[in-house]
């Protein structure tokens, strides 16, 4: 029985061997990783410079933004609204505004939302028109940007119903900090 017992003691050493040498050889081997990383933001970053975006790479995105890391945070933003991601590209132009990792750029933040409202954003929509109302970072357009506001409303956006339902007056929908921001920047 003793040996039965022992016999079987050291096949389990010797299987449980071969495991950790078989982990070792795998972890050197040039043609793959054993545990490679996955879902970080350095890997979601890499990811978005070979242009492989997804919905959880573009989400690193955010979380980068709001950690401060401005600069991969664009990275993933714009490899993202390449690929038509949309709500990177209101993101973009909220970066765009606030110079966050990069200068203040009203221009383009409008270019952004434009982008954005263009393939349907809501949020793109609401944007674009507010900019357009305001003439903040376009030429001034209050049709075009009752319009826009007007579709994004339609589409069950909420803030963009309360500035149709205020009779489009920005002041409804901006805080005092944007209101001064326009006044300075444009």
């Amino acid at each position: 029985m003793h040996t039965v017992l022992l016999q079987s003691a050291l096949l389990a050493l010797l299987v449980a061997l071969v495991g950790v040498v078989a982990a070792d050889d795998a972890d050197s081997d040039p043609g793959g990783t054993l545990n490679p990383e996955e879902m970080t933001p350095n890997a979601s970053l890499a990811k978005a410079i070979r242009g492989e975006v997804d919905m959880v790479t573009c989400s690193y995105g955010y979380l980068m933004h709001k950690t401060g890391a401005h600069e991969d945070a664009r990275t993933i933003f714009e490899a993202c609204a390449a690929k038509g991601w949309t709500a990177t590209m209101t993101w973009m132009a909220h970066m765009e505004e606030n110079a966050l990792g990069g200068r203040f750029d009203p221009q383009s933040a409008a270019e952004w939302d434009r982008r954005a409202a263009e393939a349907g954003d809501p949020l793109g929509l609401f944007h674009y028109g507010l900019h357009l109302l305001r003439g903040y970072g376009v030429a001034q357009d209050i049709e075009r940007g009752r319009a826009a506001i007007d579709k994004a409303a339609g589409a069950g956006l909420e803030i963009a119903v309360i500035l149709r339902d205020s009779g489009y007056d920005p002041d409804t929908v901006i805080s005092d900090a944007e209101r001064q921001k326009t006044i300075d920047k444009n």
